[in-house]
């Protein structure tokens, strides 16, 4: 009789059932193919808005929103499968939240570059992720890098998608003299807020993939609150379904990107992809005890280079950087162990290539929703600042704050930058600040400085 599985601690493995138990070590793992299957599911109902989500934020930038979401589907089926079988971890790699909005908000619409140099960026960003993985030289950044300042980073990412989220439904408005007010009170804004209670209302409950069931609910009452109240909100039949749209692929201009005025793009672009995959890591391995013998990530490097040439091939593609998404988490609690769950999860984004005229009925109002709560998930480590001491909290205040009011990431990571180098050398305390970091606030103010 086969032993049940349990939990690999040192004994031999369990006789493995299937090639794929003995390929992901499936039983070895505590799991079993059945668990890991469900897993994947779990993990890609709780990413898979990004098919939607993306592309609208990719087309603000004038790519168009069929080829965007064709490169988002590719790159999502290819990194996931490579993260399942190379890295053999049980977590989805995706264009990622934060990364697009610092594409198309910052670089394209704030700096005036063109999508096709923005690409650029993107692509030279994930050569350095690569080179940075290869060479395992993650440890001396991290301790560069003031925790302090990663923590508010992610903040300020996620005040300004939900900034973005709340423009895109009309929620906000500009206002000659209060800059900002509420928007009118239509048929729009109260489908908005009607998709908005409904998706926080799922994800509270605990739904698996409460955020594309939020968008999809947004849509249907889209389409009666819009053919009875207002044209805006119209919601128009385009088909069911298409050929993949490959217009944006090979339109990356790499050449183009090299240029001394983009290296802090280039550099703020590295920086984000890489602590947000790298926290990532270290979250899920501590939430699923995915850790090696001596106690870290498991298989960290191969997962890192999986994630950086995602971020490398993403730009050829068409869209923005991959990384490594923490709805991976909604598998980790199924009880996915293994590569198995990557693999499922890479595989259940293909459909979607052929679905580009059926998604792009999805209007922003619906899409909204969803940043919205993307970006309250992103506030999570808002907690882990020491806001009792001033010299941290101060940079990290700079930096969460100005990113939604001066509509750039870029800026928000600068000034905090400069300003936790400011602050060290006015107390005398040099021996705070890492080589990498006096190089990050030199790039910074070569920004400010080109950027005028």
């Amino acid at each position: 009789m086969p032993q049940s599985p349990t939990p690999y601690s040192g004994s031999p493995p369990v006789q493995a059932t299937s090639t794929l138990d003995n390929y992901f070590n499936v039983s070895r793992r505590g799991s079993s193919v059945k668990t890991e299957v469900l897993a994947g599911i779990a993990t890609f109902l709780a990413g898979m808005y990004i098919i939607v989500v993306n592309p609208a934020i990719l087309s603000d930038a004038g790519i168009p929103f069929s080829a965007a979401l064709s490169a988002t589907v590719v790159i999502s089926f290819f990194s996931s499968l490579a993260m399942g079988l190379y890295a053999r971890n049980p977590i989805l790699v995706a264009p990622g939240m934060g990364m697009n909005a610092l594409f198309t908000y910052t670089l394209v619409l704030g700096a005036g570059l063109s999508w096709e140099v923005a690409l650029g960026c993107v692509f030279w960003s994930g050569v350095l992720f690569a080179i940075l993985a290869l060479f395992n030289v993650r440890e001396a950044i991290i301790e560069a890098i003031p925790a302090s300042l990663r923590y508010a980073i992610t903040c300020g990412i996620g005040l300004f998608i939900t900034f973005i989220g709340l423009k895109n439904a009309g929620f906000i408005v500009a206002n000659p003299a209060t800059l900002i007010s509420l928007g009118d009170l239509n048929a729009s804004l109260i489908t908005f807020f009607i998709g908005l209670m409904a998706t926080a209302i799922l994800v509270i409950r605990g739904f698996n993939g409460a955020l594309i069931l939020g968008i999809a609910l947004t849509t249907l009452l889209a389409i009666p609150m819009g053919r009875l109240w207002s044209d805006d909100v119209l919601v128009a039949w385009q088909g069911l379904a298409a050929w993949p749209d490959f217009s944006a692929v090979m339109k990356v201009d790499i050449l183009g990107a090299l240029k001394v005025a983009y290296l802090p793009f280039i550099f703020v672009m590295l920086f984000t992809n890489f602590f947000d995959s790298l926290s990532c890591f270290m979250a899920l391995s501590e939430s699923a005890d995915l850790k090696d013998a001596n106690g870290n990530p498991r298989n960290l490097k191969r997962s890192m280079t999986v994630d950086a040439f995602a971020s490398m091939i993403a730009a050829p593609l068409g869209t923005s950087a991959a990384q490594t998404f923490i709805e991976s988490g909604a598998g980790v609690a199924q009880g996915g162990r293994t590569g198995l769950t990557a693999v499922v999860i890479g595989v259940l984004f293909l459909p979607f290539l052929f679905l580009s005229p059926l998604l792009s009925l999805v209007p922003s109002i619906a899409t909204a929703p969803a940043l919205v709560l993307v970006g309250l998930f992103m506030m999570a480590p808002i907690g882990k600042i020491d806001w009792s001491r001033l010299e941290e909290a101060f940079p990290a205040f700079l930096a969460i704050i100005l990113m939604p009011l001066t509509y750039s990431i870029t800026l928000g990571i600068a000034f905090g930058f400069i300003s936790f180098v400011l602050i060290r050398l006015a107390t005398g305390k040099l021996d705070e600040i890492k080589p990498a970091m006096w190089v990050s606030a030199l790039l910074a103010v070569v920004m400010l400085l080109t950027a005028q």
